[in-house]
C-alpha cells in the first residue's frame, strides 16, 4: 500500500460522519423528487421529442411542472434551448429589469461571467447598455449576509436584489438558503415589488431546503450542474413566483408567446432520468469534495471549506500559492478523468474571464461541472475550485492522482 493510498484511508475514516449527513439529505431530496414525479404521474410518452412550434409538448410542461414541484414554487422554465448558468441568469435579469432600474448584488461582485452581462466594461448588449444601473453590497465580516447594508443600498431604482448562493472565484463560503431567509423577508416587508433572484449553480440539492423555500422570486441555474444529475446534456432552469417567470418567459421566447412554444427534436427522457438521479449524484459530488478537503488538511494545504464544515454547494477551494502548483493539480485531476485523460490542461484566455484560466474537465457532457472538474483563475493567491463527481470511487481516483502529482513540491508535506 502507497503512502498515498494510506492517507486516503484516513481521510475516507475522518469523513464517515460526515457521509452520513450528505446521505440523509440525498434521502430526503429523493424522496422531494419522487413524489413530484408520482403527483404529476410522468410516464414513457413524457420522453417523445416535438417539433416545429412544440405546441401540447408534453414532455416539456411535465418537466417544468416537476421543477415547479420541486422547488416548491407556482412555476418553473426548463428547457434545453438554454446553454448554460450564464444564460439562464442573463434571462432573469433582462425579464425583470426595465431601462431606469436599478439591480443590486446582494453578494459582492458577481461570478465573472456575469460581470459581462452586467456590463461592467460597458458591453455591447449589457444591462448597462440598456440604461439598467448596477450597485452592489458586500458580504459580512463573518463572510454571511450583511443585510443593514442590503437594506441601505436600496434605492428607488432598485428592482432587482440579487444574491450568489456559490462560492464562484471567491475564496468565501456558499450562502445558504436558511441564510437567505432574514434577507428575503427584510426587502419584502419594506419593498415588496423588489424582485429576489437567486443564483442557484452548483447548490441544488446540497440541502433539504432551497432560496424558493423562503420566498426567493426566481431561483435559477444550470442543468449540466446538480440538476440535471450528470444526464441532462444542455439547459437550464428557473423556478418561481408566476409573475416573475411570466415576465422571464417573454423573454425566453417573446411576449404573447411565453411557455407556450419551444420544442426539442432529442429524447427528454435524458432530463427525466438526471432529475430523478440529481440528489444521488450531487450526494456523490460532495463525498468527494469532503474527501479532497479532508486530505489537502492532511498533507498541510488550506481547504475551503474544511472536510467537516456545513456546505452550501459542491465547490471545494484549496489553496496552492503557486501558478506550478495549480497547473499540476488541474492535470492530476484531468489525467484521472474517464474522458480526454490523455490530455494536458494548459492556461488561455477564456472567454468571459477577466484572467487566464486553466479548466481540468474529461467529462462526458462539455462544461458540465456536476462531473468531476477542476479550474483556477490564474492569479493570487492561486486557488483551484474543484467540483462534481458523477461517482464517489471515481472521483476518489482523480483526486488522488491530482495529490500525487503535488509530490515534488517541498511545501507539501507527506
Amino acid at each position: 500500500m502507497t503512502d498515498m493510498e494510506q492517507l486516503a484511508r484516513r481521510a475516507e475514516e475522518d469523513c464517515r460522519e460526515v457521509f452520513r449527513r450528505f446521505e440523509a439529505v440525498e434521502a430526503a431530496c429523493t424522496g422531494r423528487v419522487l413524489d413530484a414525479f408520482e403527483s404529476r404521474r410522468v410516464e414513457a410518452r413524457h420522453f417523445t421529442p416535438s417539433n416545429g412550434y412544440g405546441y401540447g409538448d408534453l414532455g416539456r410542461d411535465t418537466l417544468e411542472a416537476l421543477a415547479a414541484d420541486i422547488f416548491g414554487t407556482q412555476a418553473a422554465i426548463l428547457r434545453p434551448q438554454i446553454s448554460g448558468g450564464t444564460h439562464t441568469l442573463a434571462l432573469c435579469l433582462f425579464g425583470l429589469l426595465l431601462p431606469g432600474e436599478e439591480l443590486l448584488s446582494a453578494t459582492g461582485k458577481p461570478y465573472d461571467t456575469l460581470t459581462e452581462v452586467i456590463g461592467f466594461k460597458g458591453e455591447p448588449g449589457s444591462l448597462k447598455e440598456l440604461g439598467v444601473s448596477y450597485r452592489q453590497a458586500e458580504l459580512g465580516p463573518d463572510g454571511g449576509l450583511d443585510i443593514p447594508a442590503v437594506l441601505g443600498s436600496i434605492s428607488e431604482k432598485t428592482r432587482v436584489i440579487f444574491l450568489q448562493r456559490s462560492r464562484g472565484y471567491a475564496l468565501r463560503d456558499a450562502v445558504s438558503p436558511e441564510s437567505m431567509a432574514p434577507l428575503i423577508r427584510a426587502v419584502k416587508e419594506t419593498r415588496p415589488d423588489i424582485y429576489i433572484v437567486v443564483d442557484n449553480c452548483y447548490g441544488a440539492f446540497v440541502s433539504e431546503d432551497e432560496p424558493s423555500f423562503y420566498g426567493a422570486d426566481a431561483v435559477a441555474g444550470s442543468l449540466i450542474k446538480n440538476l440535471g444529475g450528470g444526464l441532462a446534456p444542455t439547459g437550464g432552469y428557473i423556478a418561481g413566483s408566476q409573475e416573475a417567470i411570466g415576465r422571464i418567459a417573454a423573454r425566453l421566447t417573446a411576449p404573447g408567446l411565453g411557455l407556450e412554444v419551444g420544442s426539442y427534436e432529442g429524447s427528454y427522457r435524458p432530463f427525466f432520468q438526471g432529475l430523478f438521479m440529481a440528489p444521488h449524484t450531487v450526494c456523490q459530488a460532495l463525498k468527494v469534495a469532503a474527501f479532497t478537503a479532508r486530505m489537502a488538511e492532511l498533507l498541510g494545504l488550506k481547504a475551503s471549506p474544511a472536510f467537516d464544515a456545513p456546505r452550501g454547494d459542491i465547490i471545494q477551494a484549496l489553496i496552492l500559492g503557486d501558478p506550478g502548483k495549480v497547473i499540476a493539480y488541474c492535470r492530476g485531476i484531468q489525467s484521472g478523468s474517464p474522458v480526454d485523460a490523455h490530455l494536458s490542461p494548459e492556461p488561455w484566455d477564456m472567454p468571459g474571464y477577466q484572467d487566464q484560466v486553466i479548466m481540468a474537465a474529461g467529462a462526458f457532457v462539455q462544461g458540465a461541472s456536476i462531473e468531476l472538474s477542476c479550474d483556477a483563475p490564474m492569479r493570487e493567491p492561486y486557488a483551484v475550485y474543484q467540483q462534481g463527481g458523477l461517482t464517489w470511487l471515481s472521483g476518489r481516483r482523480a483526486v488522488l492522482r491530482a495529490f500525487s502529482a503535488l509530490k515534488d513540491w517541498p511545501e507539501v508535506a507527506e
